[in-house]
């Protein structure tokens, strides 16, 4: 079954800072890339082609908001990624939270102003 969500991008203002920010809290190497004239940074895509892509973005139209369309990110552990927002500039803005039987939520402020959520299925 294909996900009707296939791609996202979040608006940065600074570039190498979320690439340093993002690449930290989630144990990842991002792509620089240009294109049609936006710096953008991709996130890796899973060999088995699980889940959807996405980059970081900045350009005269992209701006930073916590306001609008919430991104999750799946994570094994919420408290350890939640550590490393925190080491690396960003802020905690909804602690871990249980959900019942669907796992466990957070949300976190990036260095860019952008409000992006977290979900675990373990916590």
């Amino acid at each position: 079954m294909n996900s009707l969500v296939s791609y996202f991008e979040i608006p940065v203002t600074d570039i190498d800072r979320a690439v340093t920010f993002y690449g930290t809290v989630f144990s990842n190497t991002l792509e620089r890339t240009t294109i049609d004239g936006v710096n953008m940074a991709l996130f890796p895509v899973t060999e088995e082609g699980q889940g959807i892509s996405g980059a970081l973005a900045q350009g005269e139209s992209y701006v930073p908001s916590k306001e609008g369309p919430r991104l999750y990110f799946s994570v094994t552990n919420i408290d350890l990624t939640l550590s490393r927002v925190v080491a690396v500039g960003g802020k905690v803005a909804y602690p871990k939270t249980s959900i019942g039987e669907l796992g466990w939520v957070a949300e976190f402020e990036d260095t860019e102003g952008n409000l992006i959520a977290l979900h675990s299925n373990n916590g």
